[in-house]
């Protein structure tokens, strides 16, 4: 019974931090704002983040839960993260390759916005000093 609680911690844990990469991956370019060094982190997890979607990839991290998940004696999920845990909140029917392929493009087009956000903010303060 331990061991079983053990593994599926350990797929809540793989769940959790595959969340966070996909909020940082989305949000970290605004972070980048306050801690400049961090776009060294963040752009190559938008980079992966984005061809993921793109190529229709599956992450390692969701094979990597479904088998804690099947050695916890809990049933896994077919398809990926987003489609099993994110994509019935913001899309209630199925995530199509079309939306897979939005997503892959937004992810980068949102990102050079912010970016050109956080250059222009940090390019006044410089003014300013």
């Amino acid at each position: 019974m331990l061991e079983g609680q053990a593994y599926q911690l350990a797929a809540e844990t793989v769940l959790t931090a595959h969340f966070a990469f996909i909020l940082f991956v989305v949000f970290g370019g605004l972070l980048v704002r306050w801690w400049p060094r961090l776009a060294w982190l963040h752009l190559p997890a938008l980079v992966w983040g984005s061809l993921v979607n793109l190529t229709g990839r599956v992450c390692p991290l969701t094979p990597l839960e479904n088998h804690f998940r099947a050695m916890a004696g809990e049933a896994g999920y077919q398809g990926n993260f987003i489609e099993e845990y994110i994509a019935p909140f913001v899309y209630p029917g199925a995530m199509t390759r079309e939306l897979e392929i939005l997503a892959g493009a937004s992810l980068p087009a949102w990102n050079v916005a912010v970016y050109t956000w956080v250059w222009w903010c940090l390019r006044q303060e410089r003014r300013a000093t």
